[in-house]
């Protein structure tokens, strides 16, 4: 694959706006000069993931996760770097040099994650020609789609396709490419039977099912034959890649419509999905046939709060999806449900009713949880008291799950003017079903090995105006004159600032240089380097960078391959000292900033660089004159006194240094 020269790499990075992209994976919200919101990474119910669009960075404060837009694409969508920075170049429409199609040798140095991704991709876009370009797709599956009253645009925009009935076609091709069979096999487009290779979609019009940014992670296949005998839908199996729990379709399509409305539609297939989009209600997304799961709850939470279950009027499985609904409370998230008439489903009444009329039967159509599952279970029980009685409990039992404590009071006194009961009996039920919750998951607790656990933030706090810790990378030993150093090598590298030195006539003079090329100075001159195997890294580019008289801010460090130097400087870029003015005013705090006083800051931070490396020699030493055979070894007794005393002076000299600055 055609390598992205640098300059294109720069254009990439300069173009690409960190809130833009990760807009799109979720919901920000404006919080001084920062966004913020639940973190795409963990499980959360109070937001501690910072967008910062001035230093174009994020930083996740449950995962310590952090770095630019392209680190962000790496983590959440397991991009390799370079498939980063194309995503990036698609969608700012940044032109790449042209790609020679990948060989056997290159893919085979890929690893096994991309790979799939690839093949699903190749897969993606031969189905798709298999459908436009080939008679059989033409008269088959486009005639098909059309018949369901799919305009060309939408089939086009959904990627929909055809895998040709001849039970090899795609197989051959993808071998042909160079593609291994095991990974076609992983990814369940091709199926192996004694000796033999055939495709396991043939004969099927395809649905790519994509990733929130866009990325194939696997197919549903419809058959187009009618015998029962034959499944309608083949689905790819479960990867590396494809978990059909975590996944919503048409999410790619539909979070931005999304975020605008504060809602999300939900339905269960996908000619529901495409026919919704096609009609103009386009917030909408699918669980491809499967029950609701939590993971899925979480990914539409990331866009809203609002979710609204579209059902077929006569679906079969209404009660069984009251458990979708229950999740969705348990997840503090507020559920709504609207009931096609009789015998339609969103896909066929989207297509019967003009946008307008849509629009409208939903909106006069919505129900609470509370009313809707009111009605269903009323057409069973009738005036039975018990069965009355049983169906109060069922719905007390739903509001119970909502964590917060008004919703759940104002749905009490809803219930209990409904069904004509006192409020107090609805909340003793309501207690009742919480307490019963509440000791199972204790004893769920008390089977649990006991784990350490995650730091959550509280959720009363506003997490940018609380000093958060910074990462130190997980240095085996941590040196905190080293890291202070090189801190400050890079946060204030290219500032001026004045020292004191010797002329030729040994007279003081003040001169002006930079942080890094007085620092660089002062290690160069006493041959010391940093222990850390990251900051010896950091340091040496510092000074490639000063021999091509280039001072490096730390925006250029974010625009670097390597992620360790990226989520280093994020760190540092969003460290306990850069404290919110706001925070400091409320508590009545004044401090002077290391930029207040630099020139001070920085001979500190290099006398403690300096003393700890004495003290490391001195240790050494120590250790030394331990093990010395003092008989046979006298030379070597005086020579390492002679330097232990040279060092302790030398201390004394720093330690006084540091004491007037202190001071």
């Amino acid at each position: 694959m055609a390598k992205i020269p640098p300059h294109i790499i720069d254009e990439i990075i300069q173009t690409a706006r960190i809130e833009e992209v990760i807009g799109e994976f979720v919901n920000l919200k404006r919080a001084g000069s920062n966004l913020k919101g639940l973190s795409p990474f963990t499980d959360e119910k109070s937001p501690s993931f910072m967008v910062s669009p001035a230093k174009q960075i994020f930083k996740c404060f449950s995962t310590s996760k952090g770095g630019n837009v392209v680190s962000f694409l790496m983590e959440k969508e397991h991009f390799s770097y370079p498939e980063a920075l194309r995503w990036l170049a698609d969608k700012y429409s940044i032109q790449l040099p042209e790609e020679a199609p990948a060989s056997a040798e290159e893919l085979e140095a890929i690893s096994e994650r991309e790979s799939l991704h690839i093949i699903n991709e190749f897969a993606k876009e031969y189905f798709m020609k298999s459908m436009h370009e080939t008679d059989e797709g033409k008269a088959i599956a486009v005639s098909y789609f059309e018949e369901r009253g799919f305009r060309l645009d939408i089939i086009k925009k959904f990627q929909l396709g055809y895998c040709l009935n001849t039970g090899t076609d795609f197989t051959k091709a993808a071998i042909d490419k160079g593609y291994k069979l095991e990974y076609l096999e992983k990814v369940g487009l091709v199926k192996s039977k004694e000796d033999r290779q055939f495709d396991f979609f043939r004969g099927r019009v395809m649905f790519p099912i994509h990733s929130v940014s866009g990325r194939t992670l696997g197919f549903g296949g419809r058959t187009l034959i009618t015998d029962k005998k034959i499944a309608k839908y083949f689905n790819s199996p479960e990867s590396i890649i494809y978990n059909k729990s975590e996944i919503l379709y048409g999410l790619y399509f539909s979070k931005g419509d999304i975020i605008k409305y504060d809602n999300c539609f939900l339905c269960e297939g996908y000619t529901d999905v495409i026919s919704m989009y096609q009609a103009g209600i386009q917030n909408v997304v699918a669980s491809s046939g499967t029950s609701l799961t939590k993971d899925q709850i979480k990914l539409i939470r990331r866009y809203t709060q609002n979710i609204t279950i579209l059902y077929d009027g006569d679906a079969a499985g209404i009660k069984a999806s009251f458990r979708g609904i229950d999740l969705i409370l348990q997840e503090g998230m507020n559920v709504k449900v609207v009931l096609f008439p009789e015998g339609e489903d969103p896909d066929s009444y989207s297509k019967s009713v003009s946008t307008s009329e849509l629009e409208r039967y939903i909106k006069e159509h919505t129900q609470d949880f509370v009313s809707f599952k009111t009605d269903i279970l009323l057409k069973d029980g009738g005036n039975d008291p018990i069965k009355r009685a049983d169906l109060v409990r069922e719905i007390v039992h739903s509001v119970s799950l909502i964590p917060d404590q008004i919703t759940r009071s104002i749905y009490t006194q809803e219930i209990a003017k409904q069904f004509d009961l006192s409020e107090q009996i609805v909340t003793n039920e309501l207690n009742k079903s919480r307490n019963t919750a509440a000791v199972k998951q204790l004893q769920e607790q008390e089977r649990q090995p006991i784990q350490q656990q995650n730091f959550q933030p509280d959720p009363s706090n506003d997490f940018q105006e609380i000093p958060q810790p910074v990462q130190k990378n997980n240095v085996p030993t941590f040196d905190h004159n080293e890291f202070d150093l090189i801190r400050k090598m890079i946060k204030y590298g290219q500032y001026e600032i004045e020292t004191e030195q010797f002329d030729e006539n040994n007279e003081k003079i003040k001169i002006k240089t930079s942080v890094v090329e007085l620092i660089c100075h002062e290690l160069d001159r006493d041959e010391l380097l940093f222990f850390t195997p990251l900051y010896n890294k950091i340091h040496q580019l510092i000074v490639e960078g000063l021999d091509q008289n280039i001072f490096y801010k730390p925006s250029h460090f974010l625009k670097l391959e390597d992620q360790e130097i990226i989520r280093f400087v994020t760190d540092i870029e969003t460290e306990l000292n850069e404290v919110s003015p706001n925070w400091l005013i409320k508590h009545n705090i004044h401090t002077n900033t290391e930029l207040d006083k630099l020139q001070n800051a920085i001979l500190h931070s290099i006398y403690n660089f300096k003393l700890g490396k004495i003290d490391q020699r001195i240790k050494k030493i120590e250790t030394a004159l331990e093990t010395l055979d003092i008989e046979n070894e006298n030379d070597k007794l005086a020579d390492l006194i002679s330097e232990k005393i040279a060092l302790d002076n030398v201390k004394i000299v720093f330690s006084e240094k540091l004491g007037r600055i202190i001071g």
